[in-house]
């Protein structure tokens, strides 16, 4: 090899530089290097370190939060699933109480017809009663009148007058029997 650079040296080549030159640079070489390898590649090699330890953990918190997004999701879901069901089940309760209110109200509603009916009926009866009794007492005066003068004698006294009247009633209530 030194042959070589003899020879080179001989013949001046431009790119093979002098052996001296040569030696010097090789030793600086040799001493960043080795500046390099002692103190900034451990502070590099720390630095780095640190930013893959930082990386990993923020995977991993990332991870962690994912696990109780996920978790925080299915309790969600479950909740909505259990407030869905409450919902159903207090729709179903409202329509069975509704549904028992209108029969009730029904109920209640016929039972008021039916006593309003009957009260009807009643008082229509009565009403027929005190209408009769008036209708009696009009035409027993009438047919008084009538009969005293078709009679020509007066029929004031009061049993006289009964009697007629009752008689004349009962007539009229045989006709109208007969009739039917």
């Amino acid at each position: 090899m030194s042959q070589m650079l003899i020879l080179a040296a001989e013949q001046e080549n431009p790119l093979i530089p002098p052996i001296p030159e040569l030696v010097i640079g090789l030793l600086a070489f040799v001493i960043v290097f080795g500046f390099l390898a002692k103190k900034l590649l451990p502070n590099i090699n720390k630095v780095l370190e640190e930013r893959r330890e930082a990386i990993e953990g923020g995977i991993e918190k990332a991870e962690a939060a994912q696990t109780e997004a996920q978790s925080v999701l299915e309790q969600y879901k479950a909740q909505l699933a259990e407030a869905r069901h409450e919902a159903a089940r207090l729709r179903q309760e409202a329509q069975e109480q509704g549904a028992a209110l209108i029969a009730e109200m029904r109920a209640e509603g016929q039972r008021q017809r039916e006593e309003i009916v009957a009260a009807g009926h009643t008082q229509i009866e009565a009403d027929r009663k005190a209408a009769a009794s008036a209708l009696r007492q009009d035409v027993g005066k009438l047919a008084t009148d009538l009969a005293g003068k078709l009679v020509g004698e007066s029929l004031e006294d009061h049993a006289r007058q009964s009697r007629v009247i009752d008689r004349f009633l009962d007539e009229l209530e045989e006709k109208a029997e007969a009739a039917r």
